[in-house]
């Protein structure tokens, strides 16, 4: 009777097949190459979706190949578990945010083991606990004493009805309060920042070492960091003030016509006139309740108010009006800009809507442009005109000898000087929220700001707090925790209330898994400079630029304190695409209720929006609740088992790719499985395995169909090897075991050991992939040890070394069929055997052969006349 596939019994037999044989998945062996496999760690949501898997998976094949091939190798997992929505939970539910977190973590850790991935949990750590968050307060203290972690007045989202700072996550697109409703306004208070802007040219430079990165996330990194070259100019005011402006095109100075400010400017109240009062302050107000993204949206109308001052441009004596307007941002730049609308689209519109003088300085060689008659700005390349000492000379976008000339002449009058200048700006860690690390440092009246001694680390939260969305910190409420001796010199003092933003504690994790047990050190620099950097770090484009960026600061920070001999966390990058599912929309609906979930879908061939019955389109999109086109890994897991759901998210797409998901794929990688089964099954309830297995193959003395067999198999070896190498083509190599699989199947000499070491090589190769079956079969074939710690196969050249190819026949450029031909055949003998062959005899006897082409190796065609 044929034995049976059963995916959940052997899963469960072998899900502890790590810990039951006593692997050290870990090992300290240095005299083996290392090997820092790592997945972005996960939030403890409660549950995995089907991007997790892909995640997961993806590096769980990297890093039980390595194995394999010889490494020792760092796999860990973790939790990024603080944060917003565990406090939000909180708060709806009645649940301290502690016992919510470690309850899905409990969760999530069981459905990871369940999916068969090579972890050293051992390492595990989660960022919310005091052994974790002890080493993150170290580090802000270290951050501290180089004098990178600062603290100044920043804007914050306020809500006026809870009276409370929120979060970005907790404004809603409209500008209003997740929880009150009311419109968020902006607010200054004084907050802690890292200073990331002293690395930026370093952030900006060692991009260049990291060839292992998708070009596309590097050019992300070097546009947000934002490097320009230009000028810092100064504008005298009618109020003895000066005002400070950076810019890129100082050539255009001469076509400044008036300025505009930031309405969070510090000079504005002074600069603004008392007839100007009313209107200025009205502004501030509505600005304030605007988003950034709002604001600096291209296509919203200009708006602004003249504070009624004036400033002098330094290049002409003019006097130019000052406005402020709410699309210069305080937080980009210096809060000022000087307006040249000639040649900014922007100030452009804002000059056209307020009747401000509009002056060409830029022109192209052959067209004089008039600013009364322009439609559009002009900021292309050109020659300058009325700019003075300027004029006639070539403009170009801040590559034009216009620009040196303007900085020269610049710092030749006193009026500015060449500056580089970055988008990037410093780090506002600050949140006021408890469920965070606190801030380890203390207010003192005498002292100032203290840093807690490292002794008294790490300073925990309490667990009596009162969580309620409204009003300031639950830290700041709670005066037995808030209220304590300076440690410096005794005088009453408070704490810290801020806790910091989540983005610290996953700017280091990867470091603390090379020694995630130490009690004494964030890490023993020894164990870190030898683990890192991670080799091959996979997760989602989303996080390309921050978590990425920050992590690398982290890294940079820590190095030059002495920690870390290295410059680079991450080696190499792999960022996966999306998991996509078959969705439903209604056109004609807007907002979260155009998607119409799936099961409620009754004819998947004509489907209809079941309120309305309008036809419904069919589309793929990133599987979400709300959008109802999910499915869950226990859906898949339940039904076809955990081997499967792995083999088709590496079989469906390239890993960088997003991934449709797709059932009838599903049933295709089960049905592959069971017939792997069927295949290795059979064979070892035979008798050749027991002869067979052990027989040592000899090349020189096979037939031609185990020389054939043999050909296929390490053909598989190399095309897989390569595959797992480099871009990581998963897709093909799953491709490559069925074609190993349907040879062996096809194979006449089933009692040959070329056979068997067939079946063996095929379980090896696929043991990354589908590790609980390839384990189960590994054992049925009589071997006691696992087939994870097999020695990756290696193919043998002389294996590959052919007697015969396959040589197409054509006609006229049709394929008509295959010969057999010797290897080693020239052109001519390739020509003779297909000229001599039965097939394409049937087709050109008789008749005259105009032209013969031929391909070494691969086909010949015929060409006949008429």
């Amino acid at each position: 009777m044929e034995s049976r596939y059963n995916p959940a019994e052997i899963e469960e037999k072998w899900q502890q097949t790590w810990v039951e044989q006593g692997v050290d998945l870990t090992p300290d062996d240095t005299s083996k190459p290392k090997f820092y496999a790592l997945s972005m760690f996960p939030y403890p949501s409660g549950s995995l979706h089907m991007g997790h898997v892909r995640n997961y998976t993806i590096t769980d094949v990297i890093a039980r190949v390595r194995r394999m091939q010889g490494f020792r190798v760092l796999h860990p997992m973790g939790w990024d578990a603080f944060g917003l929505p565990a406090e939000n939970a909180a708060i709806d539910r009645g649940v301290h945010p502690a016992k919510w977190t470690y309850q899905n973590i409990d969760q999530m850790r069981g459905q990871l083991k369940r999916l068969g991935l090579s972890y050293d949990w051992e390492r595990e750590v989660a960022t919310c606990s005091p052994d974790y968050y002890h080493w993150t307060q170290w580090i802000f203290l270290e951050f501290f004493k180089a004098g990178l972690a600062y603290q100044r007045e920043a804007a914050v989202n306020w809500d006026p009805i809870d009276q409370t700072v929120l979060a970005n996550e907790q404004v809603d697109s409209e500008g209003r309060s997740w929880r009150s409703g009311a419109k968020v306004e902006r607010r200054l208070l004084r907050q802690w920042f890292l200073k990331i802007t002293d690395y930026a040219e370093q952030l900006l430079n060692d991009l260049n070492q990291l060839d292992g990165w998708p070009e596309r996330v590097k050019v992300m990194q070097e546009n947000w960091i934002g490097k320009s070259t230009g000028a810092e100019v100064v504008f005298k005011t009618e109020t003895g003030d000066e005002i400070m402006v950076f810019t890129t095109r100082p050539d255009t100075l001469w076509g400044a016509t008036f300025m505009v400010l930031s309405p969070e400017h510090p000079l504005v109240e002074k600069l603004t006139t008392k007839q100007q009062s009313k209107k200025v302050k009205d502004y501030q107000a509505a600005a304030s309740e605007k988003s950034e993204i709002d604001r600096t949206a291209e296509d919203r109308e200009k708006t602004g108010v003249w504070t009624g001052s004036y400033a002098i441009n330094p290049v002409n004596d003019a006097k130019i009006p000052i406005w402020i307007a709410d699309y210069v941002l305080m937080g980009y730049g210096t809060g000022a800009i000087m307006a040249v609308p000639a040649h900014d689209q922007r100030d452009f519109e804002f000059a056209r809507t307020f009747d401000l003088p509009i002056q060409v300085v830029v022109q192209p060689a052959d067209q004089t442009l008039d600013g009364d008659t322009m439609t559009e700005a002009f900021p292309n390349d050109g020659v300058m005109v009325n700019s003075g000492p300027l004029d006639g000379i070539a403009a170009g976008k801040g590559t034009g000898q216009s620009v040196a000339a303007a900085i020269d002449w610049l710092e030749a009058q006193g009026h500015g000087k060449r500056m580089v200048n970055y988008r990037l700006r410093d780090w506002l860690i600050s949140r006021q929220r408890y469920w965070g690390v606190p801030i380890p440092v203390i207010h003192c009246p005498n002292c100032g700001i203290v840093p807690v001694p490292e002794s008294d680390l790490p300073v925990c939260l309490p667990e009596e707090i009162e969580l309620s969305g409204r009003g300031p910190s639950p830290l700041a409420k709670l005066d037995s925790w808030v209220n304590v001796d300076c440690p410096a010199c005794g005088t009453p003092a408070k704490r810290e209330t801020d806790t910091m933003d989540t983005f610290i504690d996953s700017s280091w994790y990867f470091l603390r898994f090379t020694d995630a047990r130490n009690p004494k050190q964030v890490f023993d620099p020894a164990k870190a400079n030898d683990w890192m950097p991670v080799d091959q770090y996979v997760g989602g484009v989303e996080h390309a630029i921050l978590h990425l960026l920050y992590s690398r600061f982290f890294v940079k920070v820590l190095r030059d304190r002495g920690w870390l001999n290295f410059d680079e966390p991450f080696s190499r990058l792999l960022t996966q695409g999306m998991v996509q599912g078959l969705t439903y929309m209604n056109p004609n609906k807007g907002g979260k209720d155009k998607w119409i979930p799936s099961h409620l879908v009754t004819d998947p061939n004509d489907p209809r929006d079941p309120e309305t019955g309008e036809p419904l389109e069919r589309i793929y999109a990133t599987m979400s609740k709300s959008k109802g086109n999910g499915v869950t890994p226990e859906e898949v897991i339940s039904k076809y088992g955990v081997d499967t759901a792995r083999m088709f998210i590496l079989f469906k797409a390239p890993p960088e790719k997003d991934l449709e998901w797709d059932d009838a794929d599903v049933e295709g990688q089960f049905r592959f499985l069971n017939r792997v089964w069927r295949l290795v099954t059979e064979f070892s309830d035979s008798q050749a395995a027991q002869s067979s297995a052990k027989a040592k193959v000899a090349q020189a003395k096979l037939s031609k169909p185990e020389k054939v067999l043999r050909y296929a198999i390490h053909d598989a070896i190399q095309q897989i090897t390569e595959d797992i190498e480099g871009d990581y083509q998963f897709n093909t190599a799953v491709s490559e075991l069925m074609k190993l699989s349907n040879a062996l199947t096809d194979a006449p000499c089933k009692d040959s050991p070329v056979y068997a070491e067939g079946i063996e090589t095929l379980l090896k190769l696929l043991a990354p992939f589908a590790p609980h079956l390839s384990e189960e079969l590994w054992h049925s074939l009589g071997h006691a040890d696992s087939v994870h710690q097999q020695p990756w196969c290696l193919a043998d050249p002389e294996a590959l070394v052919v007697d015969e190819i396959s040589l197409v026949i054509q006609i006229m450029g049709k394929t008509r069929g295959t010969i057999q031909v010797p290897a080693q055949s020239s052109r001519q003998e390739l020509e003779q055997y297909a000229r001599e062959s039965d097939l394409a005899q049937r087709y050109i006897a008789g008749k005259a052969i105009k032209k013969v082409i031929v391909v070494p190796g691969k086909l010949v065609n015929f060409v006949i006349e008429g």
